[in-house]
C-alpha cells in the first residue's frame, strides 16, 4: 500500500521544491495549486480573448485549458481510475496535440476555428476532470505501491506539462494582444524600472571534465538525462544578460542590415520577415517603445532584452565580438547558483532588474529571460525515451532546435531546474528569450 500522507516520498518523486511560504506538499495540494494558478492567469480575460489563434505557433487560450485537461484525463484518469469514462468522446480528437499513439488530432493551424465547444463547456470539462483526479488522489493508500508510484510519476509529468502551458498562455496572449491597435493590457501590475547596469564582468571557468544532466529519482523531463561527463575548454561567461540599451546599439549600428553578422538561415528570416528590431518594439519620434503584457510602454534601457530569436542572439554576439555559451557551459555555471529570480509567481510578466548591480559574479541565471545557448537540441549519451505515447513528449523534437536555459518571467519557479532544457526553432521570437554572452580564453 502507498500511504498518501507520506510527504517525503511525494517530494522526492514529484520534486516540487517551491521556495514559498505555505508551499503545497502532498500530491493533491500540488495538483490543485497548479490547476488554480492556471485559472488565476485567465481571470482577467474576456470570453473573446479565449478563442483567437494569432499565429500557427500559438494556440487559443481555450485550447490550452482543454489540452492540459485532456492530458490528465487521458494519462491519469483513463489509466488509473478504474471504470472512468470520457467526459466527451469528441474531445480527444480536438485537444490532443502531437501524441500520435494517443489517436488522431485536429489540425494545429486551425485551432482558432473551434468556436465550439464554448469556453463555458471547457471550464466544465476542467472542473469535472480536476474533481475526479482530486478524488483519485484521496484513495492513494488503497492502491498497490507500484501502481501508486506510477500514478504519481504520471501526475508529476502532468503538473509540469500544465506549467509549460501556463507559460504558453502568457506568451500566446501577449502575441494576440500585440496585434490589437488598442494595445490591451493583460495585467495591471506595474513593471519596476531596472537599476543602471555595470559593465559586463567576465567570470572564468577552468577547463575540465564536468558532469551535466541528471539521473536522480526526483522529477525531471526525460531529455534532462542521463547524467554524463562533458569536457569543457576554458571559457568566460558574462556576469549578466544583454540589456535593451545594449541591443539598441546593435539595431542603430545597422545590425539588421548587415548580412555578414547573420547565419544564412537567419539572414533569410530577416529578409522574409522584414525584421528591423526585436519583436514588440516600435519607434516613435526616435524613442523606442515595446508592447508588454501591461500594454505599450517606453523601452527600459537597463532591463534585459527579450523576445529575441536564436538568430538575433547569435548575430548580436558576433557583432559584439563574443559568442553564446554552450548549454553544458551554462549548466556548469548554474550548478553553483541558487534558483531565484523573477518568475511567474511574482505576477510581473516582464523582465526587470532593480537589484543593486554591485557584484562581479554571475547573476540572474534564472528567471526574467530564457537564455539562448549555441547548442543544438539533441539526445544525451544513453538517452532512451519512455515507451508509449508519453515517450513522444521530448525525443521526437530533437531536430532543428536550439536549447535555452534558466526560465523566464513567465516560467513557474516550481518548474525550473539547472538541468532543464527548453528548446525552440532558431527563428522563434515570441518567447521571453534573451542573451548571455561567453568568450573563449
Amino acid at each position: 500500500m502507498l500511504d498518501s500522507n507520506t510527504t517525503s516520498f511525494l517530494v522526492d518523486e514529484i520534486n516540487l521544491e517551491v521556495p514559498l511560504e505555505g508551499a503545497p506538499v502532498t500530491a493533491l495540494e500540488q495538483f490543485q495549486s497548479c490547476r488554480s494558478f492556471t485559472d488565476h492567469l485567465c481571470s482577467s480575460l474576456e470570453a473573446e480573448d479565449f478563442v483567437i489563434q494569432s499565429m500557427t505557433d500559438a494556440s487559443p487560450v481555450k485550447w490550452h485549458l482543454a489540452h492540459t485537461t485532456w492530458f490528465f484525463e487521458t494519462f491519469v484518469l483513463a489509466a488509473f481510475d478504474e471504470g472512468y469514462t470520457l467526459y466527451d468522446e469528441r474531445f480527444p480528437y480536438l485537444f490532443n496535440s502531437y501524441y500520435i499513439q494517443a489517436g488522431e488530432r485536429f489540425s494545429r493551424p486551425n485551432r482558432g476555428l473551434l468556436s465550439r465547444p464554448t469556453v463555458k463547456e471547457i471550464r466544465a470539462f476542467r472542473s469535472h476532470v480536476s474533481g475526479r483526479v482530486s478524488e483519485l488522489l484521496t484513495r492513494l493508500d488503497d492502491l498497490d505501491a507500484d501502481v501508486g508510484r506510477e500514478l504519481l510519476t504520471t501526475l508529476s509529468l502532468g503538473i509540469n506539462h500544465e506549467r509549460q502551458h501556463q507559460e504558453l498562455i502568457l506568451t500566446d496572449i501577449k502575441h494576440l494582444f500585440s496585434l490589437n491597435p488598442l494595445y490591451p493590457s493583460f495585467s495591471d501590475a506595474s513593471i519596476p524600472s531596472s537599476s543602471p547596469v555595470k559593465d559586463l564582468v567576465w567570470n572564468p571557468v577552468e577547463e575540465g571534465v564536468y558532469e551535466v544532466g541528471t539521473s536522480t529519482a526526483s522529477f525531471h523531463f526525460d531529455n534532462e538525462g542521463p547524467k554524463h561527463r562533458y569536457f569543457i575548454e576554458p571559457f568566460e561567461i558574462a556576469s549578466r544578460v544583454v540589456t535593451n540599451g545594449e541591443f539598441s546599439e546593435f539595431v542603430e549600428d545597422g545590425g539588421y542590415r548587415n548580412p555578414l553578422l547573420w547565419l544564412t538561415e537567419g539572414w533569410a528570416a530577416v529578409e522574409n520577415g522584414g525584421w528591423t528590431h526585436p519583436l514588440y518594439w516600435s519607434s516613435d519620434s526616435g524613442t523606442w517603445f515595446e508592447f508588454t503584457l501591461n500594454g505599450r510602454r517606453e523601452v527600459d534601457p537597463n532591463a534585459p532584452a527579450c523576445h529575441l530569436s536564436y538568430f538575433e542572439a547569435d548575430a548580436y554576439a558576433r557583432w559584439a565580438g563574443f559568442r553564446l555559451p554552450s548549454e553544458f557551459e551554462w549548466e556548469t555555471v548554474a550548478q553553483r547558483i541558487k534558483i531565484e529570480g523573477n518568475f511567474s509567481e511574482n505576477l510581473i510578466f516582464h523582465p526587470f532588474d532593480n537589484s543593486p548591480n554591485s557584484s562581479d559574479r554571475v547573476q540572474h541565471l534564472f528567471g526574467n529571460v530564457w537564455e539562448w545557448t549555441r547548442s543544438q537540441y539533441s539526445p544525451y549519451p544513453g538517452y532512451d525515451p519512455p515507451a508509449g505515447a508519453l515517450g513522444e513528449y521530448n525525443g521526437k523534437f530533437m531536430c532543428n532546435q536550439f536549447v535555452l536555459r534558466g526560465g523566464s518571467c513567465a516560467t513557474s519557479v516550481t518548474h525550473i531546474r539547472d538541468t532543464y532544457r527548453n528548446f525552440f526553432a532558431p527563428s522563434t521570437r515570441f518567447q521571453f528569450a534573451g542573451i548571455r554572452l561567453a568568450r573563449d580564453v
